[in-house]
């Protein structure tokens, strides 16, 4: 009898001593944890939006770089074509086609021979007035007689128009003339005050 209660009091014993263990062992993991926190350095935790700002900043740098490749585009802008595309690029215009050689004496009243460059626009369908030309004139003395054919041309178109098609007629009343250097700019569209404005940022 002794005996039996002897080995209960020592199972019982043994049951306090395993749960006790047990109890030691969870708390020391628990703590493990938290100091491996604990031993992360300043700012450690937060690497991942480090990380983010920085390519946010990266991006940032991206764009503007992108801007100012946009500004040096049209900075080198340097023959007549290259301009009067950079500003076709910024002003939609109607479908145009170019004249060259003799149809710029039959269209502009111009000797070609009097310039150095140039580009013109004309409408491709005679159902609009919108035109777009500009000149680089070789000798400064040249330029007034360059803007005589411009003007020509000026009223040739307001003379086509006059009695077809108002709202046109009204467009090329409302053209434009301007010079800078040896350069000479006619436009005639309802978007003449872009274009002119374009003119004076592309042309050095």
């Amino acid at each position: 009898m002794k005996k039996r209660i002897l080995n209960m009091l020592m199972i019982v014993a043994m049951g306090v001593a395993l749960a006790a263990c047990g109890a030691d062992q969870t708390n020391s993991n628990s703590n493990n944890g938290a100091n491996t926190n604990a031993n992360l350095e300043p700012g450690e935790g937060n690497a991942g939006n480090n990380q983010a700002e920085g390519n946010n900043q990266t991006d940032s740098n991206t764009s503007n770089d992108s801007d100012n490749t946009t500004g040096d585009s049209a900075a080198e802008a340097s023959t007549t074509q290259e301009v009067i595309d950079a500003i076709l690029a910024q002003v939609e215009q109607p479908a145009q086609i170019s004249l060259e050689g003799e149809q710029v004496k039959d269209f502009y009243h111009i000797d070609p021979a009097l310039l150095e460059d140039y580009t013109i626009k004309i409408p491709m369908m005679n159902v609009k007035t919108n035109e777009l030309a500009l000149l680089k004139v070789k000798n400064e003395a040249d330029i007034q007689a360059v803007v005589e054919g411009i003007e020509k041309r000026a009223e040739n178109v307001q003379k086509q128009f006059e009695t077809y098609l108002q709202d046109q007629y009204e467009n090329a009343k409302n053209y434009k003339v301007e010079t800078k250097g040896n350069y000479v700019l006619f436009v005639i569209s309802e978007e003449a005050d872009k274009m002119v404005e374009q003119f004076h940022a592309l042309v050095k």
